[in-house]
């Protein structure tokens, strides 16, 4: 049987960042780190509530880009709070929900009530929320709510 996971390139930060990410986001750890003969970490694997990555350290050769991220469907407005504010110490904050964090990979932190409320039959409700949405930096689940009402 085939095993599918993700793979990220770290400059020299897999490890540090398997060990934040791993604290960030419930029911994660860090499985195992190999380390090269100079005793630093070369491979890590870590999973994210159950997801699998694994982390190189590879040198500066290859950059993250917005081109793919980790998205993370949460509930709440507390916990959109919580991973934002983690995040973004030391990465940057971007739109509709979008971050890059300290090691320069992407993020988006999405709150389960985006997809709800954009997914209903409405048109003009879901058009409103979306169009809420493409104002935010972090998502605001109040501001999502209010569109929707008002629409």
């Amino acid at each position: 049987m085939s095993t599918v996971s993700t793979f990220l390139w770290f400059e020299n930060s897999a490890e540090e960042a398997a060990e934040f990410y791993t604290t960030l986001v419930p029911n994660s750890k860090v499985n195992d780190i190999a380390r090269g003969p100079d005793g630093n970490a070369f491979l890590v694997t870590f999973e994210l509530d159950g997801q699998q990555f694994t982390g190189l350290n590879g040198g500066p050769t290859h950059k993250f880009s917005e081109a793919a991220s980790i998205f993370v469907s949460v509930e709440g407005q507390d916990e959109v709070d919580r991973l934002w504010t983690a995040l973004t110490d030391g990465g940057e904050d971007g739109t509709c929900g979008w971050l890059k964090d300290r090691y320069g990979l992407s993020w988006q932190i999405i709150p389960t009530a985006l997809q709800q409320l954009m997914s209903d039959p409405n048109p003009a409700k879901a058009g409103a929320v979306a169009a809420a949405m493409q104002t935010m930096r972090k998502i605001e689940v109040q501001g999502l709510q209010d569109a929707y009402d008002n629409a």
